[in-house]
């Protein structure tokens, strides 16, 4: 079978496609047909070495990935061949035109979502849930601030908050983003490009601030997040790109809480739970991934240098 190999950590073209032996599923293990790979930033950031150096070269990258399952091992009581399923983590990377990976790694992809879609869930709708629910400990009736909220996580953040009730909103770069956005159902959509767009949430929010944030470049945003928020209010960092400095008695004053988020600290009951929301919310329709691009599994180089552009909106899946 075809697949993508890092023989080293670095930029995006140590990888290539090549051929390896197919692999055969053990005990406990379903082999799934790739139909999608999901490309996600952490992707990137392993594959250059930033992240996960305990991979033992040569390595396939890859969290995400959408199927079919063509065999199943001993033991595998609840996923059957034919199944359409999606994958969240594996036994190796997605990015092939096969994946092994344990029973429930998969999870039921309903007939009415493309595989492309399905491959869009694992990583971002994974990170949104866990800063929302898990870390924030978001409620129905707060108010939220997705920042970057046209891109994978964002989109799924926007989506997940709207659909718990929250008061949502979103930031973008561009006339299309801010589109995009408001059609995820978020209440309220500002261009951070423009000088002093934090200046609005104050009346958006009748003065109070938002009780959640969603920081994807901490980097350049967290100092003047500090100040957006209520009483008791909750930056979550999903993402950086360097140091940041920041005030200590922006937090002080408003006994605010500044959160890091990791998927891989994510517990396997954690990980159940919120599968379990993903499957329910694509089968009534409240949750809807978006595909920015599809590219050709050879082009995972491509994908890695689209993927960090901050004016990709959506998400980006290879196709096998």
């Amino acid at each position: 079978m075809k697949a993508i190999l890092a023989k080293n950590f670095g930029p995006p073209e140590v990888m290539h496609i090549e051929d390896v032996p197919a692999p055969v599923p053990g005990p406990g293990q379903i082999l799934v047909s790739v139909k999608a790979a999901g490309v996600n930033p952490v992707d990137s950031y392993i594959r250059s070495g930033l992240y996960r150096q305990d991979l033992k070269l040569p390595f396939t990258p890859g969290l995400d990935a959408a199927g079919v399952i063509t065999a199943t091992g001993e033991g595998v009581k609840h996923r059957t061949v034919g199944q359409r399923v999606y994958i969240a983590r594996s036994s190796f990377g997605t990015y092939a035109e096969q994946v092994l990976c344990k029973e429930f790694q998969s999870h039921p992809l309903p007939d009415h979502i493309s595989f492309s879609q399905g491959a869009a869930i694992g990583v971002p709708y994974g990170a949104a849930y866990r800063s929302l629910f898990q870390r924030a400990h978001a409620l129905p009736g707060e108010s939220i601030l997705v920042h970057g909220a046209s891109g994978g996580v964002g989109i799924a953040a926007v989506q997940l908050a709207r659909n718990t009730g929250m008061m949502v909103i979103g930031t973008a770069g561009s006339e299309e983003g801010i589109k995009l956005v408001q059609a995820q159902g978020a209440h309220h959509v500002l261009n951070h490009h423009q000088d002093g767009y934090l200046d609005r949430l104050g009346e958006l929010t009748c003065g109070k601030g938002v009780n959640v944030i969603l920081e994807m470049l901490a980097n350049v945003n967290l100092d003047r997040d500090l100040t957006a928020l209520a009483t008791g209010g909750r930056v979550v960092v999903i993402g950086s790109r360097g140091r940041v400095e920041i005030d200590p008695r922006e937090a002080m004053g408003r006994e605010a809480s500044i959160l890091g988020m990791t998927l891989y600290n994510a517990s396997e009951n954690e990980m159940l739970s919120m599968h379990a929301a993903f499957v329910a919310g694509l089968e009534n329709g409240t949750l809807r991934p978006v595909i920015s691009k599809e590219l050709p599994l050879a082009e995972a180089a491509q994908a890695h240098h689209l993927v960090m552009d901050t004016s990709t909106m959506g998400k980006i899946v290879l196709v096998p």
